[in-house]
C-alpha cells in the first residue's frame, strides 16, 4: 500500500518536473534547487553537496551561465573567491516545478471524500513525524 502510494507521488513529481527538463538538465535543476535554498554558494561547496567533482561542476556552471540560469558573483567576504547564484530565470524554473507539484497534488486530493482527506492528512503527518528529516541534497534529487 505505501509502496503504491510512493509510486503515485513519484508520478506527481515526474509530471511536475518534466516541463522544466525541456529547458535544463537534471543536474542543472538539482543545482538550482540547492541555490534557491542556500543563496550564493562557492562552486566547490555546491559540487560537494551534489556529489560531483568540482571540475565537472565547473563545466556545468559554465553551461548554466551561458543559459542565463546562474551567474558568478564575487564573494563580498573574500574577493579571491567566486560564488554562484541563481538568476531570476533559474529561480523561475524551481518555482514552476513547485507550483506544478502543488497543482498535481491538489488535483489528486480533491478527488477524495472529505473524511478520506482528513484521514490522509493525519496519516501523512504521522509518517512525516516518524521519518528522518530529509537533507537538502536528497530533496534536490527530484526538485525539492
Amino acid at each position: 500500500m505505501v509502496l503504491r502510494a510512493s509510486r503515485a507521488l513519484l508520478q506527481v513529481m515526474a509530471t511536475s518536473l518534466a516541463p522544466a527538463l525541456e529547458r535544463v538538465t537534471v543536474s542543472q535543476f538539482r543545482a538550482l534547487v540547492l541555490l534557491s535554498a542556500l543563496g550564493p554558494t562557492r562552486i566547490g561547496a555546491l559540487a560537494e553537496r551534489l556529489g560531483v567533482h568540482q571540475s565537472t561542476f565547473t563545466r556545468t556552471t559554465d553551461r548554466m551561465v551561458e543559459a542565463g540560469i546562474v551567474r558568478r558573483v564575487e564573494n563580498p567576504d573574500n574577493r579571491r573567491e567566486v560564488l554562484v547564484e541563481a538568476t531570476e530565470v533559474g529561480l523561475a524554473h524551481v518555482r514552476e516545478v513547485a507550483f506544478r507539484r502543488r497543482v498535481e497534488i491538489e488535483h489528486v486530493v480533491s478527488r477524495l471524500e472529505p473524511t478520506q482527506r482528513l484521514a490522509l492528512c493525519d496519516a501523512l503527518e504521522a509518517f512525516a513525524r516518524v521519518s528522518a528529516e530529509p537533507t537538502l541534497e536528497s530533496l534536490a534529487v527530484l526538485g525539492g
